[in-house]
């Protein structure tokens, strides 16, 4: 019988961390190492399930994941391997970004990495319409962009969750939409340029909607302006070569695409998939690229359960 994988979730009692602990709760293939409540801000104990763990996966704030991996060092280890689900470390140079479908190479960089790095959520779907067309050399890294997108409030964690459902918090948010990442410095953007391949930032108007669970990240682009001025469907046959074959990332069809009138943030809640969209009008040469997924699924423990599995079986 083949050895059990020890998992240790770091911050299991957070959003992220939960969704993944409900569903490693079935697997018979793992064993997981679990913290009691009372003693998640017990470093000794952390330290002890971490240095025991074959992977841990780091569900916590970014300073707490730098302290997760520096006990790692302090102990000497250099086993247990780690997906670390904050932004501390996706554009550090010794990580692996924990995006498969990203290049021909990724999934095969995961399976043998030591440290993962899980995508943000609406990085998920930002880089996952630009790369393809920076690659093809449809689009110049330095072309400008605006990327705009659409949150359920899950996504903000605990707290942005009991303000928008709980009238009697003190800080109550009664609104039904807001816009937010006012000065434009949105923590996810340097992940956007460099695993996107851009040399500009983008211009990035985030939002959050009275919806739990959900997410449309959407950017709009003249042809035109492009490099080798492309038509729309040309634009979507891209997307679908780079991601045919690919389990949790789909492209709507050219019939799809024409036949939709909307596209809700919650269609795919629940479902670990990503679906790409490319709708536009060559006659006034545009095009608004959309990408649908799930905010805690491929946005977030989803996507930490298929690296933890590539992992396991690299």
């Amino acid at each position: 019988m083949a050895k059990k994988a020890k998992v240790f979730i770091d911050g299991e009692h957070g959003t992220t961390g939960l969704k993944i602990r409900e569903r490693l709760a079935e697997r018979t293939d793992i064993e997981v190492l679990s913290i009691p409540h009372e003693e998640r801000r017990n470093d000794e104990f952390r330290a002890k399930l971490l240095n025991e763990a074959d992977i841990a996966v780091l569900c916590l704030p970014d300073d707490a994941s730098r302290q997760a991996v520096a006990m790692l060092e302090e102990s000497g280890n250099d086993t247990t391997r780690v997906i670390d689900t904050s932004t501390a470390h996706r554009t550090a140079p010794n990580w692996v970004f924990g995006f498969a479908e990203l290049t021909a190479g990724q999934e095969a960089a995961i399976a043998s990495a030591r440290f993962v790095s899980n995508p943000g959520c609406y990085s998920t779907g930002a880089i996952a319409l630009l790369r393809p067309l920076i690659d093809a050399g449809v689009m110049a890294p330095g072309h400008p962009i605006s990327i705009n997108a659409v949150s359920g409030y899950s996504g903000g964690g605990k707290t942005l969750i009991a303000q928008m459902e709980d009238a009697s918090h003190a800080e109550h948010i009664g609104a039904n939409h807001f816009l937010y990442a006012l000065s434009m410095a949105h923590k996810h953007l340097p992940e956007i340029v460099s695993r996107a391949g851009l040399k500009r930032a983008p211009i990035f108007t985030p939002n959050v909607g009275r919806f739990a669970q959900g997410m449309l990240v959407n950017i709009p682009l003249h042809l035109d302006l492009l490099i080798t001025s492309p038509k729309v469907d040309y634009v979507r046959e891209i997307l679908a070569k780079h991601y045919q074959g690919a389990k949790f990332v789909k492209v709507a069809s050219q019939e799809e695409c024409k036949s939709l009138v909307r596209v809700d943030a919650e269609e795919m809640v629940g479902n670990d998939e990503m679906k790409l969209y490319v709708f536009g009008d060559d006659a006034n040469t545009q095009v608004n690229l959309v990408a649908s997924l799930d905010n805690l699924g491929k946005g977030a423990s989803g996507a930490a359960i298929q690296n933890l599995d590539i992992m396991i079986a690299g």
